[in-house]
């Protein structure tokens, strides 16, 4: 346990203590910036009925940061240690394979959710401005958070599963990108297939991330959606392990 946590510190601290980490913060909170703009400006002067989150997760912004988060926060994770030479000192060092993993993704996965920590803030703002003395509705805030916090860790396993394939960040950056767009995309495929009933379709609205986060946003949570992120997440920090075990046979 002491060794996990000394690899946790070490690799959370190591967002903090380069440039790298605090260009991505600045990033999403230029995002989070502008689409706390859009509201203002959708909402301004009048009463919003429906919860602050829903209007929200529409913004286009927020989907971006959804997307690009978890590529730019893991594509350093292993590649960079490869690339400097520091990887093999690290693997012998007394800590196994499993504690690595899972410290470099708990790591990524807390900095991650520190970059949306603003998001908060700037609700309130927005019901501040927007509810005629209604009362902050924490549920639905704490649902949207909860579906934020369950994508970002299969981003983000994704991203550590990347990074551990190749030496170099950019490519590591690249292919979770990819993948990550290509899931993402897999919402609309639910559209295409109204006309049509049986697996495929209900396959189709299971995989929705749209229609995941829409229901968050919205209160609702929904067991099979978390299931599913749980499920994606596990596989590949699996494969991710599997990755670096097998440096053993090269």
């Amino acid at each position: 346990m002491r060794a996990f946590a000394t690899l946790l510190r070490r690799e959370f601290s190591a967002y903090f203590l380069s440039l790298t980490g605090y260009v991505i913060i600045s990033a999403v909170l230029l995002l989070i910036g502008l689409s706390f703009l859009l509201m203002l400006r959708a909402f301004n002067n009048d009463t919003l009925n429906a919860p602050l989150t829903e209007g929200f997760y529409s913004v286009m912004f927020f989907w971006l940061i959804l997307l690009l988060a978890g590529p730019l926060i893991t594509m350093r994770l292993f590649a960079q240690e490869k690339a400097t030479g520091t990887f093999e000192t690290l693997m012998t060092a007394p800590v196994s394979d499993r504690q690595v993993v899972l410290a470099k993704y708990t790591a990524a996965l807390g900095f991650y959710v520190v970059t949306w920590l603003p998001l908060l803030p700037c609700l309130l703002v927005v019901h501040r401005y927007t509810s005629s003395g209604a009362p902050f509705e924490w549920g639905p805030t704490a649902s949207t958070g909860l579906g934020i916090l369950l994508i970002g860790s299969v981003f983000v396993s994704l991203g550590c599963l990347a990074s551990a394939l190749t030496r170099s960040q950019m490519i590591a950056a690249t292919v979770s990108l990819a993948f990550g767009v290509g899931f993402f995309l897999l919402s609309f495929l639910k559209y295409t297939v109204t006309s049509h009933s049986g697996w495929f379709a209900r396959a189709a609205a299971r995989l929705s991330l749209i229609e995941h986060m829409e229901d968050f946003a919205r209160g609702v949570v929904d067991t099979r959606p978390v299931v599913l992120y749980l499920t994606l997440t596990a596989f590949f920090l699996f494969l991710t392990l599997k990755a670096v075990e097998g440096r053993r046979w090269r």
